[in-house]
């Protein structure tokens, strides 16, 4: 069992900052790759960044040069710091995580979301 569990979403101005992160517990043996995501109201949900446990790392065009994902690999915690926040960055931000469980299983994880709304 894998469990994710985010935090940092919140309310912030238009060129604000944000910083969220994403904790994983339970059976893990590694992370293989980690990802955002972002899905706002009546959107389709779209990937925003990820990285691989190689330190390999993309973004979505829209959030290039505003946006930075990292990984802590000894407490399996992933982040993704938001620069220069706008108002279409207004979502629900999930994590996700591609997994190697301890028994060679690769299983596929999924935090509960948090709100990100960016207003004036």
């Amino acid at each position: 069992q894998v469990q994710l569990v985010e935090s940092g979403g919140g309310l912030v101005q238009p060129g604000g900052s944000l910083r969220l992160s994403c904790a994983a517990s339970g059976n893990i043996f590694i992370i293989y790759v980690s990802g955002w995501y972002r899905q706002a109201p009546g959107k389709q949900r779209e990937l925003v960044a990820g990285i691989t446990n190689g330190g390999e790392i993309n973004y979505a065009d829209s959030v290039k040069g505003r946006f930075t994902i990292s990984r802590d690999n000894v407490k399996n915690t992933v982040y993704l710091q938001m620069n220069s926040l706008k108002p279409e960055d207004t979502a629900v931000y999930y994590c996700n995580a591609e997994v190697i469980t301890v028994d060679h299983v690769r299983v596929s994880s999924w935090g509960q979301g948090t709100q990100v709304t960016v207003s004036s």
